[in-house]
Order: structure tokens, then sequence, then C-alpha cells
């Protein structure tokens, strides 16, 4: 029996969804929310334009599915990375955390990124910076008080941190070099150590034997 000829095997409507919303994550990644349409989605799919409204009625309505599920990834591997129990390390752990989504989701990062610049006070992504900061802003907060430090200041601090570690990250989407461990090594060097006291070599140290 030649491949034309060959009976399609029918999805179930959950593996269709799957599909469309897979179909959908890579078009919205290459060509952003205004440049898909509907009928793009259906002809990448192998279906007709009904069957995708049919799933999600709008392309609004599939693109906050798609949205919606990056977010949720994200926010899970920054959050599961958090398990440590020093500020530096914590601080390793959340940018390699980034850093990895970036590299293993490349096209979710693009969605939250495309329709929202990092810069941007408002949008996905900026929503989601926020999210992680507030994480972040806890940690701290107890690090400034155990040191005596005035503990109204750790939203400043983590906003700064996480925005420099969403910034960089967003260069190096499309740069890749250098390695994503090493990029978070010099995060953290110049975080953690400031300017003045910059490490020429620096190592995370999660990583060190």
């Amino acid at each position: 029996m030649s491949e034309e000829a060959k009976p399609r095997v029918r999805m179930t409507g959950q593996q269709r969804r799957a599909q469309l919303l897979d179909v959908s994550r890579t078009l919205f990644a290459e060509r952003g929310f205004e440049a898909t349409s509907i009928e793009e989605i259906a002809n990448r799919a192998g279906v007709s334009k009904p069957i995708v409204y049919e799933h999600f009625g709008t392309k609004e309505g599939i693109y906050e599915v798609v949205k919606d599920r990056e977010v949720q990834r994200l926010m899970t591997q920054v959050n599961d990375s958090l398990v440590g129990d020093h500020p530096r390390i914590l601080l390793e752990q959340a940018a390699t955390a980034l850093l990895t989504y970036i590299e293993t989701q490349t096209d979710g990062f693009r969605i939250l990124i495309r329709e929202s610049p990092v810069a941007s006070t408002t949008g996905i992504f900026a929503s989601v910076i926020g999210d992680i900061a507030v994480q972040v802003e806890y940690i701290l907060a107890g690090q400034f008080k155990a040191r005596g430090y005035n503990t109204k200041l750790a939203p400043l601090y983590s906003h700064a941190l996480v925005g420099m570690v969403a910034l960089v990250g967003q260069w190096w989407l499309d740069a890749r070099k250098p390695s994503r461990d090493d990029v978070a090594a010099h995060l953290v060097n110049l975080a953690w150590n400031g300017l003045g006291n910059l490490e020429p070599k620096p190592e995370l140290r999660t990583k060190r034997k």
C-alpha cells in the first residue's frame, strides 16, 4: 500500500488538542501573535479551520493556552530550583534555571518576550519576571534580617537581580556564547562580588566537585 493510500490514524480529542497547541506554539514563536492565522495553524496541523475553532474558539483562545503553559513551565522550573540554604547557591540555581529554560524551551521563551519586551513594565514576560522577583525577595528578606540590613530594600534588590538575569537571558537567546553555566557564573559573579571584587574566572559552586 502506498503512503498516499494509507488510512489516516484518527486522533482522540485530547491528542488533537495537544497537536494544535504544539503547532501553534511553533508558529507563535516564529511569527508572533498578529502574524499567525488560524488558517496557518490548521494547515500545518493538517486539519480544517473549524477543528481549531472547535477546540479553542478563537486565535486569542489558543494563544492564551499556549502562553499560560509557558508561564507555568518557567515558574515551575525556577521554583523547583530554589532548594539550597545559602543565598549565593540560590542565586546560582535561579539564574541557571532561567537560562536552562531559554536553552531547552527556546520557542516558549520567544513567545513570552515577543509580545512584551523585557524592558517593558507590562506584558507577559514582565509579569513572569515580577513573580520570580517576589520569590527572590522572600529569600533576600530573610538574609537581610539575619545580617541586620534594612529588609524594606529586599524588593529593590530582588528586582535588580532578576531583571539583570532576564536581560542577559534575552541577549543569550541568540548569542548562545559563552555556555549556559559560564553565563550563570558571570551573572552570579557580578551580583555577589560587585564590580570592585570580580573574580577573573568565576565558576558555579554548585558545579564544583
